[in-house]
């Protein structure tokens, strides 16, 4: 079976240069949309303390979470990794990588033998270091070509995810 498992962040977000108030967070959206083709459960890594919504607030708390290697912590997820192979890993790029919750996450799950499809969203910094630093935390699990998508851009992102989807 599939599995759809994202960490996204809705509020006030950088988009194309400027601040915008998102419902909903580009890496979601995202989720939605890949799970609606494959019909796939989602499961979202939610924080247990919710991050800020003001943008340059978030950006701050980010990078300190990564200077000091945090391992913020997440809700419990209704998630039975054993029936799951494949596993669709969502998140923003934050600080060049995915954001420290999503590493918790990973070292607190045995992914070994899955198939992990990474997508990203970012705003021009794309992929980052998130492959590498995911083959260091999943180095049993096969990591397929992941799927960077501007935030900006999520929305018109349909040929790109279904094109994608088709190479995997």
């Amino acid at each position: 079976m599939t599995a759809i498992i994202y960490f996204s962040r809705p509020f006030e977000n950088l988009i194309d240069g400027k601040k915008e108030y998102l419902q909903v967070g580009n890496t979601k959206i995202i989720a939605q949309k890949i799970a609606e083709i494959l019909s796939a459960e989602m499961f979202e890594i939610i924080p247990q303390i919710v991050y800020p919504k003001v943008y340059e607030e978030v950006v701050t708390q980010a990078e300190q979470e990564k200077a000091m290697n945090e391992r913020p912590k997440y809700q419990p997820l209704s998630l039975n990794l054993v029936k799951h192979q494949n596993i669709y890993l969502g998140y923003p790029n934050w600080w060049g990588t995915f954001p420290m919750i999503v590493t918790t996450f990973l070292e607190e799950n045995d992914f070994s033998g899955k198939n992990i499809y990474p997508f990203c969203t970012h705003e021009g910094s794309g992929m980052g270091n998130s492959i590498n630093d995911l083959q260091k935390l999943c180095p049993d699990s096969i990591i397929h070509i992941g799927i960077p998508i501007r935030g900006s851009r999520v929305e018109k992102a349909d040929i790109a995810i279904k094109n994608w989807l088709q190479h995997e």
